[in-house]
């Protein structure tokens, strides 16, 4: 194993995908008290802290068990840059390039790596391949493939300031327009891409990148670029901000002190108007705030608003950093003759650990609050939402296996604005949980490492649902607020939850993620959804699965 003293890492700024699986490896060690300050309700986190985590769990190595070790090491070695600013697990082919070293299994290899006493940098080659197939009544018979080329390129400047930029471009190599559908149905990198979806042409571009500035203690980290944000307490999904849809670009200020962290975040939307493609709105903002305070190291409370400001380019009311957003909206400057233009969102959410390996999140969302309507069953100003989530590391006494829990409801017309202009939404795509307004969700899911470099995981999500009624022109008739992309209030009785037209899914879900080699991955994916749509008695059955293939040099 390898050997580290805990101590401050080297100041390595630029962040760690939103995305990485190195997040679940530090949840498992925050759920069994080894490292309780971690917070997964406020995600990316840069390197250097990072860094400092697996310097602590290494630590207390002795209290791991064999697996967790093995993971830990694996985690050293792709930090050991950033833990000690030498470069003996990178490799730079350029100058030492050798077919030993291309398929090198315990050194990252780079194109392109140099660091002295100010600057490092990284530049990578990165790309792979897709196949996803679909058999299903509503997809039906559909094949598509990719392959991808691109460059990854990162680093940092006096230890103060980090970069990134990553681009690829995707080249589809087989399937029709009826396929490209498919693949924009299941995959929202290639939903938010408009050349492939309007166009019709036969590639889309990807890219994150981003300027970052963070203080040696890490206290103060200004953020401007574009990258995925996670935002809330939840385990299977989160209520404010998720990975239902794509990253934005965005100005992030975050600050940390001792059990306070907090994060103001100004940026820019995609917006179409009703959710009509075509129908763009000239301008979509969205500000958030959100405080997490530590009280122990077993309870954590979070409190989290937001404003989607439609058509105003920039406003100063909403840039500010400290303010009350709700409060804000009330007592804005001009934007136009509709006051009720925006759509306000507040959040509080909790997570314990009562007991070792144990966790638990609790989480509400209110939206468009307002005090004259929280008395009133059928008001539709107070929209809410719900959730409740159980953690459980170490699950049923098998070492590494986690197994996870979760009620969420969306009750009607949440997230949506009246207007339907200031959804929470981009792309069309819901910033926060998956579920449509007017539905609930019982989900279950196991992941397991079986070592550093294979997992499996398996995730059951039993959802109800009730939509509006549509006319045979495809107009609302009645809207019993089941649409993300329609806030109109249209009805002819009492807004109730589930009222409407009934549906019924259960989606079955395995993921198999394998690194036979260092940074060749393999990873696949298959679905199963059964659809009942109760008010016309018909089942609707649909499966796809994606095979990819990832490689990074």
């Amino acid at each position: 194993f390898i050997i580290f003293s805990y101590g401050s890492a080297f100041s390595q700024v630029e962040l760690t995908n939103a995305n990485d699986e190195v997040y679940d490896f530090l949840k498992r060690m925050q759920v069994q008290e080894i490292i309780p300050d971690y917070n997964s309700s406020n995600l990316p986190l840069s390197r250097y802290e990072i860094s400092n985590y697996l310097l602590k769990i290494n630590s207390l190595r002795n209290t791991l068990n064999k697996n967790d070790k093995s993971i830990l090491d694996f985690y050293l070695n792709q930090y050991n840059f950033d833990i000690t600013g030498n470069m003996k697990s990178d490799i730079s082919l350029v100058n030492n390039f050798s077919g030993e070293n291309l398929f090198s299994n315990d050194k990252h290899n780079h194109i392109y790596a140099y660091s002295d006493s100010n600057a490092s940098l990284f530049f990578d080659i990165t790309g792979g391949s897709t196949l996803r197939k679909a058999n299903g009544d509503s997809l039906g018979d559909k094949a598509i493939s990719f392959m991808g080329i691109g460059f990854k390129v990162r680093g940092s400047l006096f230890n103060s300031v980090g970069y990134y930029l990553k681009a690829v471009n995707w080249l589809k190599t087989s399937g029709d327009s009826s396929d490209i559908r498919f693949a924009r149905l299941t995959d929202p990198e290639i939903f938010a891409d408009w050349k492939l979806g309007e166009k019709n042409e036969n590639y889309y571009t990807p890219f994150e990148g981003y300027l970052r500035y963070q203080t040696k203690t890490n206290w103060l980290a200004l953020t401007a670029g574009r990258t995925p944000l996670r935002q809330g307490f939840g385990y299977i999904d989160k209520l404010y901000l998720s990975d239902n849809t794509v990253a934005f670009d965005f100005f992030k200020l975050d600050l940390n002190y001792k059990a306070l962290q907090y994060s103001f975040t100004y940026g820019g939307l995609r917006g179409d108007s009703a959710g009509i493609p075509g129908n763009q709105l000239d301008a979509k903002n969205i500000s958030t705030h959100r405080l997490t305070i530590n009280f122990s190291k077993r309870f954590k409370l979070g409190i989290f608003e937001s404003v989607v400001i439609p058509n105003s380019p920039f406003n100063f009311t909403f840039f500010n950093p400290i303010s009350f957003l709700t409060a804000a909206e009330l007592n804005k400057s001009s934007q136009g003759k509709n006051d009720n233009a925006n759509n306000s969102i507040m959040g509080f959410d909790l997570e314990a650990i009562p007991v070792k390996n144990l966790s638990f999140q609790i989480s509400v969302l209110l939206d468009d609050f307002s005090m004259s309507g929280i008395f009133k069953s059928d008001d539709i100003t107070n929209k809410f939402g719900y959730q409740a989530g159980i953690f459980y590391n170490d699950a049923f006494t098998v070492p590494g296996l986690v197994a996870i829990t979760e009620y969420t409801r969306i009750n009607p017309f949440v997230y949506t604005h009246e207007d339907n202009l200031a959804q929470y939404t981009h792309w069309n795509l819901p910033l926060g949980h998956l579920l449509q307004p007017n539905s609930d969700e019982i989900a279950a899911g196991l992941n397991y490492y079986f070592d550093s470099r294979f997992n499996v995981s398996a995730l059951i999500r039993i959802q109800r649902h009730a939509a509006g009624r549509i006319d045979s022109a495809g107009s609302t008739v009645l809207n019993y607020g089941g649409n993300i992309n329609d806030g109109q209030y249209i009805v002819s009785e009492r807004v109730g939850f589930l009222n409407g037209n009934r549906i019924n899914k259960n989606i079955y879900e395995f993921n198999m993620n394998w690194e036979p080699l260092l940074q060749w991955k393999l990873s696949f994916k298959y679905v199963y959804a059964l659809t009942d749509k109760l008010y016309i008695n018909k089942k609707i059955i649909d499966r796809y699965f994606f095979i990819n293939l990832g490689l990074t040099i």
